[in-house]
């Protein structure tokens, strides 16, 4: 994120674990909900995955409730960055 802020620093999720990245900003329909959803099932409980899209992801949030994750998106100047976690 280079000299700018952690956007995820305003929200909810762990900074002392690890984090993986999946840009999903030029990915067409439904690729970014499935894409996310793919990686979250190969990351251990303690990894937070980080979204970067072009839209917030709306159609992902049921998906991720019913699954049992916690998530938080914010707006950054060039992307919607939504963190995804396990309490």
């Amino acid at each position: 994120m280079g000299n700018t802020a952690d956007p995820l620093s305003t929200t909810d999720a762990p900074t002392d674990v690890p984090r993986e990245t999946l840009d999903a900003r030029e990915l067409p329909p439904p690729q970014p909900l499935q894409n996310t959803l793919e990686q979250l099932t190969e990351l251990d409980d303690e990894t937070v995955l980080v979204q970067h899209n072009d839209r917030v992801p709306q159609h992902l949030f049921p998906q991720l409730d019913d699954r049992g994750y916690s998530y938080e998106t914010v707006e950054t100047d060039d992307a919607v960055v939504t963190a995804i976690w396990r309490e």
